[in-house]
């Protein structure tokens, strides 16, 4: 007897048939119909009624149902005391395109840190298609990225909302611009900007802001964090969220500060994503925690 075969019995019931049981589970209906018969010759008791219009449990296979439930129960409470037991040497990999990291996502790795001492965080920089693809494929297990209202969630992955925020004037604190209320779309123009490289949500949104007429002297660079300290060196002003620069060092230093921009209502947010699936580690679980967590503490 294999766990698979109770799993397949279970899949069939729910789905009503071995078409349908096969395709769920990415097996052949031959091969899912073959197991199953292999149990019920194991066990001696027929367990399917199996008809023209689908297949169902049999009335014995009805007594034995909700024992094969429990086992598959017990397999997966297994694997996850197993998983927890293993905590202290798992990696838990993020991906980020730079946004709140020294606000958010430093904060609550080290929250993280002190709640499952040993457990290595490692962080990548890398842009929103890339932390996708990643989510997808495994490599990741959580990632952060910068949202604009409107845009398609990800096929396979789940979104945890962190952070609300507006895209802003990212200044040096003795610009001359940081003396208005608010900065004009036409005064970022005629000054050097700090842009986000092809890939970064900051890159598209700036190419809406300004359309066809981007300003005349332009520096590119990856992520927020570079972008802030290129910023404090006078080398241009930016565009990024609020969020990404309010509290951040250098902006409580005195380096560099934020203005709106005239005229614009976009709104932006930071989400958390990972992977769709039935089961997330302790480690990332209690990492997702203390980033929910944090974040929630940042906007009391």
């Amino acid at each position: 007897m294999r766990i698979e075969q109770l799993e397949y019995v279970a899949a069939v019931t729910q789905h009503g048939s071995l078409r349908r049981a096969s395709e769920r589970l990415h097996i052949s209906q031959p091969a899912l119909s073959e197991a199953v018969s292999k149990l019920e010759r194991e066990l001696g008791v027929t367990l399917l009624d199996r008809r023209r219009s689908g297949a169902r449990i049999s009335r014995r296979g009805q007594v034995l149902l909700q024992k094969m439930v429990e086992v598959l129960e017990a397999v997966d409470r297994l694997k996850v005391a197993a998983e927890d037991q293993h905590t202290a040497s798992l990696t838990v990999r993020v991906g980020t395109v730079n946004a709140a990291t020294s606000t958010l996502l430093v904060p609550a790795a080290r929250t993280f840190q002190d709640t499952v001492p040993g457990t290595t965080v490692e962080i990548l920089n890398i842009q929103q298609a890339e932390i996708h693809q990643a989510l997808i494929e495994g490599s990741l297990d959580l990632g952060l990225v910068n949202v604009l209202a409107g845009d398609e969630p990800i096929l396979h992955l789940v979104g945890t909302d962190l952070l609300h925020g507006r895209p802003v004037v990212v200044l040096p604190t003795d610009h001359p611009l940081s003396a208005q209320d608010e900065v004009t779309v036409e005064q970022l123009r005629e000054d050097r900007f700090v842009a986000m490289r092809a890939g970064y949500l900051m890159h598209r949104f700036a190419h809406r802001l300004f359309g066809t007429s981007m300003p005349r002297v332009i520096h590119a660079t990856d992520g927020a964090e570079m972008g802030k300290l290129m910023v404090s060196e006078g080398l241009g002003v930016s565009v990024l969220p609020d969020y990404s620069v309010i509290g951040d060092p250098l902006e409580r230093g005195g380096m560099i500060t934020t203005r709106p921009i005239a005229g614009d209502r976009t709104r932006v947010t930071l989400v958390l994503l990972q992977r769709q699936t039935d089961h997330v580690p302790a480690a990332v679980r209690e990492l997702h925690a203390s980033l929910v967590a944090k974040a929630r503490s940042a906007v009391a």
